[in-house]
């Protein structure tokens, strides 16, 4: 030990991992390719907005990523899902980490005035998309002898909310899908994990809430009187996805500032 103090060395290493993002030109996504790129990583990522896409792979660039393709999708066509997952292994060869991050929100109201529109939205955006990324993602690994998989769930995955049925709904099948998957496939050197934010400050939040509650209200009701940022809960999906949580596989981690404590 020198004078100051033990030197470590990083839990784990990302420079050079073969990384896919899937829902990443906003949010929390985009501040997941932003964290993988300032580790070095090759990271391909997917979403909706090609102006908004180009910005975050010029900015992954500038940070310091191996190699840097985005493409826009529709995370419910599984054509898409195949193009992206194709565009990554011709890029990389091998794709060792997958993030399924891609979801969108449901207004505030009670379950009875949901709409046949916003049920076939959320369900086909947050479970088909989440499933599709799976699907192929596992497919990929099987072949090329394992890596880890992440998919973006909630604190409405863990518990009731009310006002947000359907994304609650939701958001327990991307809960049961990860827990599902890791069973099937923990002896295949493939964890599957999921990460389960609280209230975080991006636009899905501002959208959900629409007025009816600020942020300042919400940010109250949690024990850190605070919302989280993107990039805090950028950080857990990268612990998650790296070797540091090598024996993690079917686990939800909750990222809520001690939200569901209680």
């Amino acid at each position: 030990m020198n004078a100051q103090g033990p030197r470590f060395e990083p839990a784990s290493n990302l420079a050079g991992r073969g990384v896919l993002v899937i829902g990443a030109t906003t949010g929390i996504g985009r501040a997941t390719v932003l964290a993988f790129a300032a580790r070095g990583a090759r990271v391909c990522f997917a979403g909706q907005g090609l102006e908004q896409g180009n910005s975050v792979a010029e900015e992954a660039r500038r940070l310091g990523a191996a190699d840097v393709a985005f493409m826009e999708i529709d995370v419910r066509r599984e054509a898409d899902i195949r193009a992206v997952m194709e565009l990554a292994a011709s890029r990389f060869e091998r794709i060792e980490i997958a993030i399924n991050n891609a979801g969108v929100e449901t207004r505030l109201g009670p379950i009875q005035e949901s709409s046949d529109e916003e049920f076939e939205r959320i369900m086909g955006v947050n479970v088909r998309g989440t499933w599709l990324g799976l699907k192929h993602e596992i497919q990929h690994m099987l072949q090329h002898g394992g890596g880890s998989i992440v998919n973006t769930a909630s604190t409405a995955g863990v518990t009731g909310i009310a006002g947000v049925a359907l994304y609650t709904a939701s958001k327990h099948a991307i809960v049961g899908l990860t827990k599902s998957a890791a069973l099937e496939l923990a002896s295949s050197n493939i964890r599957v994990n999921a990460v389960a934010p609280g209230p975080v400050r991006t636009g899905l939040l501002s959208r959900m809430l629409d007025g009816k509650l600020s942020i300042e209200q919400v940010a109250a009701r949690v024990p850190m009187a605070r919302v989280s940022e993107p990039s805090e809960i950028a950080e857990a999906i990268l612990w998650l996805a790296s070797d540091a949580a090598s024996y993690v596989t079917g686990h939800t981690l909750i990222v809520d500032g001690g939200l569901t404590a209680a």
